[in-house]
């Protein structure tokens, strides 16, 4: 006879807290725009200044994927907390 196995997935505080403090940084944002790092920047600077820019086109599609894919992230986490 097969023993069950605990399904449940285990998680620790520091575990937890890392999942929750992950962030979309300046170069995954400009790796799914095809451009730099620097021109994410420039377009995030307060308009009017000198060193502002136009964000770059598609910014939208690519902020709701990322963030898509965030939530994706955070569901996952709150499984696994609840499943604690």
């Amino acid at each position: 006879m097969s023993s069950l196995v605990d399904t449940k997935m285990t998680i620790n505080f520091r575990k937890a807290t890392d999942e929750l403090f992950e962030v979309v940084t300046h170069e995954e944002l400009a790796k799914e725009l095809g451009c730099s790092v620097a021109t994410i920047r420039q377009a995030r600077r307060a308009e009017g200044t000198a060193a502002h820019r136009s964000p770059p086109k598609g910014w939208e599609r690519a902020v709701l994927k990322l963030a898509e894919q965030k939530h994706e992230h955070f569901k996952r986490l709150v499984a696994k907390l609840r499943a604690i």
